[in-house]
């Protein structure tokens, strides 16, 4: 049998410890890597050879968590400012912003990419219909540690 061995991608431009990756799922041009980084900076990467495509620009404070839609068309990112940011990943454009009370250390997309899911310092997931982004979002209140995920659908 022989040995292989794997050079690992080193990908430089965050200038703070990075706390959060996710991948997009397999598109027509490849798939795509965010993380997320105590620069407050979130950046897109090309995923199988990790090559800069962009930062998004709006947050004030560390960046926790982040996510790729699987067509890799939307981003999410959740930060110390207490925001939750959505943003078009062709354009680099924010599209919504969700104000929470305390730090946002996750999201997550659905499946459909219609609801994106946060969790917060403040003990609670909050699930926004990103159809009507200006409604109140359906709030769960937790009282133990659950997957994050179970709250997308399947």
């Amino acid at each position: 049998m022989a040995n292989l061995r794997q050079t690992p991608l080193t990908c430089s431009g965050h200038t703070r410890p990075v706390v959060h990756l996710a991948f997009s799922g397999i598109t027509d041009t490849g798939y795509y890597l965010i993380s997320a980084c105590k620069d407050g900076k979130p950046m897109l990467r090309q995923g199988d050879t990790g090559d800069w495509i962009g930062t998004f620009e709006g947050h004030k404070g560390a960046v926790w968590g982040v996510d790729l839609n699987r067509q890799a068309t939307r981003a999410a990112s959740g930060a110390a400012d207490f925001n939750a940011k959505v943003w078009d990943a062709i354009k680099g454009e924010e599209i919504h912003s969700f104000q929470h009370n305390h730090i946002v250390k996750s999201v997550g997309f659905s499946t459909d990419s219609n609801n994106l899911c946060t969790g917060s310092n403040e003990k609670l997931l909050r699930i926004f219909d990103l159809n009507k982004p200006d409604s109140s979002p359906q709030v769960i209140f937790i009282t133990f540690v659950i997957f994050f995920h179970a709250c997308l659908g399947p």
